[in-house]
């Protein structure tokens, strides 16, 4: 490869309007952002940068702890059941025939197709009371209780269905997380997958492992680069998540960025909302070299 030095030109045509796109929408806005968690309001609208720390010592307040480690719980619970979840769909599209594979594929990125808000609101159609979850499974109790009712065991059903309380709770805000970052877990695992040499899962096979030794020991095993990716894809959005919890959770399902949201709307205070926003920054940071840390160990023990 020639050196880019000597066709400087070259070199920066191609990366400079990337790097100028950067500096302009991502790293000016984030220094303004720093700067006003170091600022005091003057005023309604005026922010003066004082270089105070008084908006991080609020929000390391117990009540904002709490709430990080909250949204820290919840995205980590949606990180797994997402890895659960979209392993197996991953494995099932690399081991199809690959006249079914583009349109799995497909059907992955679907969902992409739709505006988040209007996937979000879907899930409450499908969560509330009356909605297409309670409603087939009042289906299936109805079934049930008319097959029990020959034998006198219907009574053990009660009367009548009592919908499940499946919106406006923890529960709707991991499963609305789900339902909206799932293909960012499936579709690095796929591209992992698809690249796995099958023969080392038939001569584990052939060397009497167990299917279960198989996939733990050799599938999921070459598949830790795709499951380390979907993670990243999906905790760190799902740490700063502020509409799925806003429309599917209740008055004790807020997180984190809601908090931030409603610093940087309703209560107009930028600057304790610069701070706890630049808090998730500095723990998604965190979070990242802890991986970086723990891929470096397993290279040098792989070694």
């Amino acid at each position: 490869m020639e050196n880019w030095r000597r066709q400087p030109w070259v070199f920066a045509t191609f990366i400079g309007p990337g790097t100028l796109w950067l500096f302009l929408f991502f790293l000016l806005p984030l220094g303004w952002i720093w700067l006003f968690a170091v600022g005091e309001r003057e005023g309604p609208v005026d922010i003066v940068v004082t270089w105070t720390l008084e908006n991080y010592r609020e929000a390391l307040q117990p009540v904002y702890l709490q709430l990080f480690l909250k949204t820290f719980l919840i995205a980590l619970v949606s990180t797994a059941i997402c890895l659960v979840v979209a392993f197996p769909v991953a494995l099932a599209i690399c081991f199809a025939p690959d006249r079914y594979k583009n349109v799995l594929l497909l059907l992955v990125i679907l969902p992409f197709w739709t505006n988040m808000l209007i996937r979000t609101y879907a899930m409450i159609a499908m969560l509330r009371q009356n909605g297409f979850v309670n409603d087939g499974i009042g289906l299936l109790w109805t079934a049930l209780k008319y097959l029990l009712t020959p034998v006198g065991l219907d009574g053990l059903m009660g009367e009548r269905f009592a919908p499940l309380p499946l919106l406006y709770n923890n529960t709707a805000v991991v499963l609305g997380i789900v339902y909206v970052y799932l293909p960012f877990m499936v579709l690095p695992l796929y591209a992992n997958l698809e690249k796995l040499d099958r023969s080392l899962i038939e001569a584990s096979l052939d060397l009497g492992a167990s299917q279960v030794r198989t996939f733990f020991e050799i599938i999921v095993r070459l598949a830790k680069p795709g499951i380390v990716s979907g993670i990243i894809l999906v905790f760190i959005p799902a740490l700063g998540t502020f509409l799925i919890s806003d429309l599917l959770g209740g008055p004790d399902s807020q997180l984190i960025g809601n908090v931030v949201e409603r610093q940087f709307r309703a209560a107009n205070n930028l600057p304790l909302g610069s701070a706890l926003s630049f808090l998730l920054l500095y723990l998604t940071f965190i979070a990242l070299a802890l991986r970086a840390w723990f891929a470096a160990r397993a290279e040098k023990a792989d070694a």
